[in-house]
């Protein structure tokens, strides 16, 4: 089994500290094929930059279409996973889907501790689209969070505030599970597991995980439904492996 997994920011760094949380929980016949937004940002942590790499996301699974047998989009807050399940035949998984999806199957309430307040709307955006607003205790921040500039040594500057925050998130909004959000926190709920009272996921694991799951399931891809590929349209200027998805032949039944 080989998985795409697709890093919509143009930080490499972030991508090897997220493929190297994960490697460890991956099945032996597994094999993980990183890949880095050519153009873009940094690190993605608004909606309209999520909005802006979205279809970034769409040409990068494109580039790689026939050689993976599924995708996990390694941003938390899923920039293009909608429209890339209604483009392409293969299971993606996004992983703030799947932390969330994860975090209610070991818990009646969860919450999210993340490092940054900018990115707190956008996360909330996910879970209101998993339909969870019911089961979800909001959003934690640090009160003083990492610059920009510092976001490869988050988890060493703001460690222990982040700590901090999963004991408030439960205690104070009574979570039963928390969440770790943001790829630069990629193994840190691994880290402080054992200083925590509930459990904490870490959505870059948890959307691995959940991607392996699906490929052994051996689904169909949808003809009919939300997810149903669209009819095939020309386009003008699109790369050419993605102009060549959009574009190409559909089989339906009638």
């Amino acid at each position: 089994m080989r998985l795409l997994f697709l890093n919509p920011n143009t930080s490499t760094s972030l991508t090897d500290r997220m493929a190297s949380a994960v490697r460890p929980y991956l099945a032996p016949t597994t094999e993980l094929v990183p890949a880095t937004a050519a153009r873009g940002f940094p690190y993605i942590s608004s909606r309209a930059e999520a909005d802006v790499s979205a279809s970034i996301v769409l040409e990068m699974i494109a580039e790689h279409e026939g050689d993976v047998d599924a995708v996990v989009v390694a941003a938390f807050g899923d920039p293009g996973l909608y429209s890339a399940r209604e483009l392409y035949d293969i299971p993606i998984v996004g992983v703030a889907e799947a932390a969330i999806l994860t975090a209610c199957a070991v818990g009646d309430r969860f919450g999210i501790v993340t490092f940054s307040q900018v990115m707190s709307t956008w996360y909330l955006d996910s879970v209101s689209r998993a339909r969870l607003d019911a089961r979800f205790t909001g959003v934690r921040v640090p009160s003083q969070p990492a610059p920009p500039s510092g976001i490869d040594t988050v988890q060493e500057t703001l460690g222990d505030q982040l700590v901090e925050l999963v004991d408030t998130a439960v205690t104070t909004d009574k979570a039963d599970v928390v969440i770790i959000g943001g790829a630069p926190l990629a193994g840190f709920a691994a880290t402080v597991e054992d200083r925590v009272a509930v459990p904490v996921i870490d959505p870059v694991v948890a959307g691995v995980l959940y991607a392996e799951m699906l490929v052994r399931l051996g689904l169909s891809a949808p003809l009919k439904g939300a997810y149903a590929r669209p009819p095939a349209k020309p386009s003008i200027g699109l790369p050419p492996a993605l102009a060549r998805r959009i574009g190409g032949p559909i089989d339906r039944l009638s």
